[in-house]
C-alpha cells in the first residue's frame, strides 16, 4: 500500500513539507491534477489561519482529519467536521513561551519608543537634541483579555517587571492570584496596557471595540498578540490618530498580510508581521506535533493534541 494521502491548503515550512513527503502524499489544494484524488484524500493539513469551510470539505468526502500548523483554527468550519465526524488537531503549548516574549517586546517597544529611537538615532537626528521621554514599564497595570496557557505565560514575564496584574475571561479562574474584571471595557478602564490574547472567531469578534479603547483612555496602550478579528481595526486606527489610546503594538491585523496605510503611516503603533511564534526552535516543534497528530490518526492511536470541538474517536 503507497502513502496516504493528504491536502495542504496552505504555505508550510520547508522543513514540514519534507517530514509530511517522507510519511505522505501530498496534494496542493490550488493545483490537483488528478480528480481521483478527491475521493483519495484522507487528511488535511493547514496553517492557523487557513479557511476549511464547509464548501472545500465538500470536495473531499474521504476527510477524516485535519492537523492545523498553529494554535488557533477559527477559520475551520467547526459545525460541518461535528457533523462529519472530522478529527482536528493544532499544535498549543509549544508557543507560549515565544508569543508571551513577544508580547513583552511589544510592550517595551511601545512603552519606550523602541523603533522611534532605533531611527532616530540612524537618521543623525541625537546632533540636534535628545530623544523625547518615553513610558516606564515597570510598575505598570497589566489587563490580560484572556488567561489560558499564553495569558499565564505573560502575566508570569509582567510579574518580574513589578506590574499588577488583571484579566478578564468567559468564566473567573479563582485558583489564579490576579484581579478578575467581568469585561474587556472594566478591565481597561483599570489598567495601562490592555493585552489581547483570546482566541479568535465569531464569539470575539471585535471584542475590543471603541468603547473598551475610551475606556483605556489617552494613557493607555493595546498590545494585539491574538488575532485580528479581536480588535475593531477601523475604531483603533480612529483611537491612534486621535491619541484617544496612547498606541498599540500588533502583531495581527484583519486582512494580514495586507495591512492597511492607516495604520503603517501613525508612530504611536509597533508593527509585526504575525511573527509571535516565529523562531526556528518553535516552528520545529509546531512542526513535529503537526506531523505527529497526522502519524497517531493514521496509526489508529490516539491524537496527541485535539481541539476541544473535536468529534469523539469513531469506534
Amino acid at each position: 500500500m503507497g502513502h496516504p494521502e493528504i491536502l495542504c491548503v496552505s504555505k508550510l515550512p520547508p522543513f514540514l513539507m519534507s517530514d509530511l513527503q517522507d510519511h505522505f502524499q501530498i496534494h496542493d489544494h490550488e493545483h490537483i491534477t488528478d480528480p481521483g484524488a478527491l475521493g483519495r484524500i484522507r487528511a488535511i493539513v493547514g496553517g492557523g489561519e487557513s479557511k476549511i469551510d464547509k464548501k472545500l470539505l465538500s470536495l473531499f468526502p474521504a476527510v477524516e482529519m485535519v492537523s492545523i500548523f498553529g494554535v488557533g483554527y477559527d477559520g475551520v468550519d467547526i459545525p460541518t467536521i461535528q457533523e462529519r465526524g472530522i478529527r482536528v488537531t493544532h499544535t498549543p503549548g509549544v508557543l507560549n513561551d515565544d508569543v508571551a516574549d513577544l508580547a513583552l517586546g511589544l510592550m517595551l517597544s511601545v512603552a519606550r519608543r523602541i523603533p522611534q529611537a532605533h531611527q532616530f538615532v540612524r537618521a543623525g537626528d541625537w546632533v540636534d537634541g535628545p530623544f523625547p521621554l518615553a513610558r516606564k514599564l515597570t510598575g505598570a497595570r497589566l489587563g490580560l483579555v484572556g488567561i489560558g496557557r499564553i495569558g499565564q505565560a505573560i502575566a508570569k514575564r509582567a510579574a518580574a517587571f513589578d506590574m499588577s496584574i488583571a484579566y478578564t475571561s468567559r468564566n473567573e479562574r479563582p485558583d489564579l492570584p490576579f484581579t478578575y474584571y467581568p469585561n474587556p471595557k472594566a478591565l481597561a478602564a483599570q489598567v495601562d496596557f490592555l493585552v489581547a490574547i483570546t482566541p479568535g472567531g465569531d464569539g470575539t469578534r471585535g471584542l475590543i471595540n471603541a468603547e473598551v479603547l475610551t475606556a483605556l483612555g489617552p494613557k493607555g496602550f493595546l498590545i494585539n498578540v491574538a488575532r485580528g478579528s479581536v480588535v475593531d481595526q477601523p475604531a483603533l486606527i480612529q483611537a491612534l490618530k486621535s491619541k484617544s489610546i496612547a498606541g498599540a503594538g500588533l502583531d495581527v491585523y484583519i486582512d494580514e498580510p495586507r495591512v492597511v496605510p492607516e495604520l503603517r503611516a501613525l508612530d504611536n503603533v509597533v508593527l509585526t508581521p504575525h511573527m509571535a511564534s516565529g523562531t526556528m526552535e518553535t516552528r520545529r516543534a509546531m512542526a513535529n506535533l503537526a506531523l505527529g497528530n497526522l502519524q497517531a490518526h493514521f496509526a489508529n492511536q490516539p491524537l496527541l493534541t485535539p481541539i476541544p470541538e473535536c468529534p469523539p474517536p469513531r469506534e
